[in-house]
């Protein structure tokens, strides 16, 4: 009996040590002093499937050395950011361009060569205004929720 409850003991600590491994460290606070973020969206020419989304993020001061904001998380989709000046970091969003053509008929079988399409959930369950920051401090990742994410107006390139 007593070896029954030791390893049950031992099957549960080693269960509680793995799990504390997989999940994401979330942040409640940014290392940093965020001055503003926002998005606008880009638009070259009257179709809309040209439309790219930039998202803005804006520091107060230089990034601190040893950080790394690599990727955002906006609308169901992901970006990487990049450094456009020590304080600004941009991420681009372009439209899905992959669509496949798909064989209607009366005759399910003339159907056939269809492929089902691929569903993917999001990795965040986020609102329209909200974003997720995935940031690495040294060589740990962290992610940092952002709310209130503004629109500003949209930029028309003939």
């Amino acid at each position: 009996m007593r070896l029954i409850t030791k390893s049950i003991f031992l099957v549960l600590i080693t269960f509680s040590l793995f799990s504390c491994g997989c999940k994401p460290t979330d942040q409640k606070d940014f290392p940093q002093e965020i001055a503003a973020v926002y998005f606008q969206r880009q638009n070259a020419g009257q179709d809309k499937s040209n439309q790219v989304l930039d998202f803005f993020i804006e520091l107060k001061n230089p990034i601190k050395e040893g950080m790394f904001l690599d990727t955002i998380y906006f609308r169901h989709e992901q970006a990487k950011l990049e450094m456009k000046s020590e304080k600004v970091f941009v991420a681009h969003f372009y439209p899905n361009q992959a669509q496949q053509d798909f064989i209607l008929d009366s005759d399910s079988l003339k159907e056939y060569g269809n492929k089902a399409p691929v569903i993917v959930p999001p990795k965040f369950d986020l609102k329209p205004t909200e974003a997720v920051l995935e940031y690495k401090l040294k060589t740990k990742t962290f992610y940092y929720k952002i709310a209130g994410v503004k629109e500003k107006p949209i930029i028309v390139h003939p």
